[in-house]
């Protein structure tokens, strides 16, 4: 399983930006889909989880209603649209790959499993 992600870098207060992230190596079904964060300083975070098998999402607290996941299974792709940005959203956001129960965890729990698949991150920063 490999996951490549990219669409970071810096952004203002109340901007917007989509992160993509393409899996490999797997059949897009076999595995839930979810974006994390990790600032500095900070432990990783879970942000939002998608399960293609039958389109559930999730999202956290911190980000419903600004920020959107979606995927395009011919392209293996997961994306996460951040709108109205805000300067606590900068962190280096990470694709995971796994069952949707343990990303579901992560998400609405905050409890991380390390053991997921993980990409390589990309950097968003946001200016206030």
């Amino acid at each position: 399983v490999q996951l490549v992600e990219s669409g970071g870098g810096l952004v203002q207060t109340g901007g917007s930006l989509r992160l993509s992230c393409v899996g490999s190596g797997f059949t897009f079904d076999d595995y839930a889909l979810g974006w994390f964060r990790q600032a500095p300083g900070k432990g990783r975070e879970g942000v939002s989880c998608f399960n293609p098998s039958d389109g559930f999402t999730s999202y956290a607290d911190s980000v419903k209603g600004r920020f959107t996941i979606s995927a395009d299974r011919a392209k293996n792709t997961v994306y996460l649209q951040m709108d109205s940005l805000k300067p606590e959203d900068t962190a280096t956001y990470y694709c995971a790959a796994d069952n949707i129960h343990s990303l579901r965890i992560g998400v609405e729990l905050g409890i991380v499993d390390e053991s997921h698949f993980w990409g390589q991150g990309t950097q968003v920063t946001v200016s206030s």
